[in-house]
């Protein structure tokens, strides 16, 4: 058995995208300043003309998900990180846009395979999401580090289990590694 981690050096071969919403940029600018700030003191480049880090803004919290999702796809990423803020106001338009978010950037992880951070802040106030930005701690540090940890760490995964079954009977579980096709279907046709 085996025990994977994600690691913080050897971020040199990293590539990262960075989706920024613009709506309430008084805060998204400093979370990415703080998401910055991270990646170039664990190695990274964080010069939009580098190339290791692209940037993409777009209007809000709202559309994260779906250029957040496109960029997974291009699988030219190892992560993808989601800058925004969404402040409670007095109306519902707060819990949907939170809530959709939310799974939209879950479902682009889950979708593609690659990692999609979470970096929406959901606050009451303004004053909550200055604290989150810079004021008390900024949060995008803590977004970039999760990307750093997870690309680190889907690449470890990608590399070591790689290796199909069929080239490796040793990692099949012990009940399968003597068995042969025509056993499993007889033994799964006894099962029906």
């Amino acid at each position: 058995m085996a025990v994977f981690e994600g690691t913080f050096t050897q971020t040199e071969p990293l590539r990262f995208a960075v989706v920024i919403g613009r709506f309430n940029d008084l805060v998204t600018a400093k979370l990415l300043e703080g998401c910055q700030d991270c990646l170039k003191r664990h190695g990274v480049d964080p010069n939009p003309h580098g190339n290791q880090v692209d940037y993409v803004w777009v209007p809000g919290s709202f559309e994260v998900p779906i250029v957040a999702r496109q960029l997974a796809l291009s699988h030219r990423y190892d992560a993808v990180i989601c800058l925004g803020a969404v402040i409670r106001g007095q109306t519902p338009h707060f819990d949907y846009v939170s809530s959709e978010v939310a799974k939209g950037i879950a479902a682009a992880s889950f979708q593609t395979g690659v990692p999609v951070i979470f970096g929406i802040l959901t606050v009451d106030t303004m004053q909550q999401a200055l604290e989150r930005a810079g004021i008390k701690a900024n949060h995008g540090w803590d977004y970039a580090l999760n990307a750093l940890e997870m690309a680190s760490l889907m690449r470890q995964l990608r590399s070591n289990l790689a290796e199909p079954y069929s080239l490796n009977p040793q990692s099949l579980p012990a009940s399968f590694q003597n068995a042969s096709v025509g056993n499993l279907t007889a033994e799964s046709e006894e099962l029906s």
